[in-house]
């Protein structure tokens, strides 16, 4: 028997094609409850970053295959830009695109040492596990650090540009 699909699964096969067609990446698919209403929530980017006309391009023919689809049963508002500069990184690809650039890593709970909260650079993406390196005030790596998924909260790009 084949697993059901949840809303999301089904908006990202939806989208998926269209962003490769608009020469698009689908960053993420979210739908989340505010209150009382629920955002579709569709993320795109490309090199150099989206623009409104990029947004304006996804979200037409996107709302029509929504219309024709029809994958959700309650009302919503579909909300389709860029991930933003702090964009929260979920998905293999997302570490995998992200080498070599600086983020923010935050623990569910402190470590060893009483730490929450890393600024550390990303090396390289392994099953459920990133591998980063510690930085001095410069940005120069000055060891190896790595973080299994399951013990962070959230992992973001740092979007601190006075950081260093």
């Amino acid at each position: 028997m084949a697993e059901k699909k949840n809303t999301v699964q089904l908006v990202r096969e939806l989208a998926q094609p269209l962003a490769d067609e608009l020469g698009l990446f689908l960053w993420d698919v979210r739908f989340e409850k505010e209150g009382a209403v629920w955002y579709l929530r569709v993320l795109i980017d490309k090199d150099g970053g989206v623009d409104m006309d990029d947004c304006e391009a996804f979200t037409r023919p996107m709302n029509k295959l929504l219309d024709e689809a029809d994958p959700i049963s309650q009302s919503y508002v579909l909300e389709c830009g860029s991930p933003g500069l702090g964009r929260e990184l979920r998905r293999p690809e997302h570490f995998e695109v992200c080498i070599g650039d600086i983020i923010r890593v935050r623990l569910i709970r402190p470590d060893k040492d009483g730490n929450r909260e890393y600024v550390v650079g990303l090396a390289g993406y392994e099953k459920n596990r990133i591998l980063c390196c510690t930085l001095d005030d410069e940005g120069n790596s000055t060891g190896d650090i790595e973080f299994a998924l399951s013990d962070c909260a959230y992992v973001k790009l740092n979007d601190d540009a006075d950081l260093f």
